[in-house]
């Protein structure tokens, strides 16, 4: 059970404390409720393109890193297609730096063209080094146009197009910034040796003058069903062919998502899953293979990935995986089996919330998902999951007709 107190500030700041007075160490972690979802189709990267820039300066600090790491601190950040995160490790002692970091960039990031032709070099050197030059990079970019047709998650976190990120104004920028960066579209979790007086009072005084902004409201695009199987074939200069089979799942808060995940687990989740056992092991078509989703906000994919043993054709590969999904779909779940997965998301849980940062990570995004507190009754929502809950996801969701297949050849000429 991972305790916190909430607290919101006039100005719609959502604050969570989370005391733990057996570490030296606090965490600030940032949460903005944006992500390249809320991107213009035609300037996509955005969200992204800001991650790198709210490192770049604020107006009273024009070196974000020098005075946290005066104060024995570190930080980071992550954008994904849902959010973007900041956080920052630090002794409980210079807790106030922190306060003072991330207030000063929340209320008064520095807008220079020079900041961003800075960053914009950075995320473009990334785009290339990751997803035009590195073996396998453009898979993502080609599975999300294959599976998404209407939805935003049909474009990259970093991008749809290059272009995109070498076009972007000063003034587009600021504008996005102005949009979402805002209070009432965030929220602020404490945790480590602190105490939730000292962070009301942080809170007020370094956070609870900056404008709350407009609540962003999000009307997206819904992507339509899945009525016929989708396959693209691609060759590329990479070392061994390569599978891959996604299908449409559901949005992280469905009740339906934790049947999926066990779905996922039963069937690529390791080295004792049936894929690997069957395909890897016994029939040696695969040198290795996953399944496996990323529990986006939105619907998201359940992915089978697996790289082909030398020799081995892409279309007898394919059908060994139907074939496993078939006798899946075929059969009762052995209860014993089930229990295993359910063992093995336990242990993952339990395994996350040994971290402080993780702790503090975690309640900011099921207080994003609408309830801090539904981080507590996450392995109870497993544990509750039937076997008959769980077949009836292998017949709804692993249909050929909702299967978007790509073969990636090796072109070895």
């Amino acid at each position: 059970m991972i305790h916190y107190d909430k607290f919101t500030l006039e100005n719609g700041l959502r604050v969570l404390v989370h005391e733990d007075q057996t570490t030296p160490m606090a965490v600030v972690n940032v949460l903005y409720d944006v992500g390249s979802r809320d991107e213009n189709p035609a300037q996509t990267g955005f969200a992204h393109l800001f991650e790198h820039l709210m490192f770049g300066g604020s107006v009273n600090i024009p070196d974000y890193d020098e005075p946290l790491q005066m104060a024995g601190g570190e930080n980071n950040a992550y954008t994904t297609n849902d959010l973007t995160n900041y956080y920052i490790q630090l002794p409980a002692e210079n807790i106030e730096t922190a306060f003072w970091l991330e207030s000063d960039r929340m209320m008064s990031l520095a807008f220079s063209k020079k900041s961003l032709e800075v960053q914009r070099k950075v995320v473009v050197e990334e785009f290339k080094e990751h997803y035009i030059n590195k073996p396998y990079g453009d898979v993502w970019a080609k599975i999300r146009e294959l599976a998404y047709t209407t939805h935003p998650y049909r474009w990259m976190t970093i991008g749809k197009e290059l272009s995109h990120i070498e076009n972007a104004k000063l003034e587009d920028v600021k504008a996005f910034f102005f949009k979402h960066y805002t209070p009432v579209n965030a929220i602020l979790v404490v945790g480590g040796k602190v105490t939730l007086a000292q962070v009301k009072e942080l809170a007020e005084k370094w956070f609870g003058d900056i404008p709350g902004g407009e609540k962003y409201e999000r009307h997206l695009p819904q992507e339509p069903a899945q009525t016929a199987a989708r396959k693209l074939e691609i060759k590329a200069k990479v070392p061994l062919d390569a599978l891959y089979k996604s299908y449409p799942m559901y949005p992280r808060s469905d009740r339906r998502y934790y049947a999926a995940d066990l779905v996922a687990d039963i069937l690529g989740g390791g080295s004792s899953s049936r894929l690997h056992q069957v395909l890897v092991k016994e029939k040696k078509l695969f040198s290795n293979i996953d399944c496996y989703h990323f529990g986006s906000l939105d619907a998201g994919l359940i992915t089978i990935e697996g790289k082909l043993v030398k020799g081995v054709k892409m279309e007898d590969a394919d059908t060994a995986i139907k074939e496993e999904i078939r006798k899946l779909q075929s059969e009762d779940i052995n209860e014993r089996e089930l229990q295993k997965v359910k063992n093995r998301v336990e242990s993952m849980l339990a395994f996350e919330d040994i971290s402080l940062l993780s702790r503090a990570n975690n309640l900011a995004f099921y207080e994003l998902m609408g309830d801090a507190s539904l981080m507590n009754s996450e392995f109870a929502n497993y544990d509750q999951v039937t076997a008959e809950e769980v077949h009836a996801e292998t017949l709804a969701l692993l249909d050929d007709k909702n299967s978007n297949t790509l073969y990636y050849y090796a072109d070895n000429q």
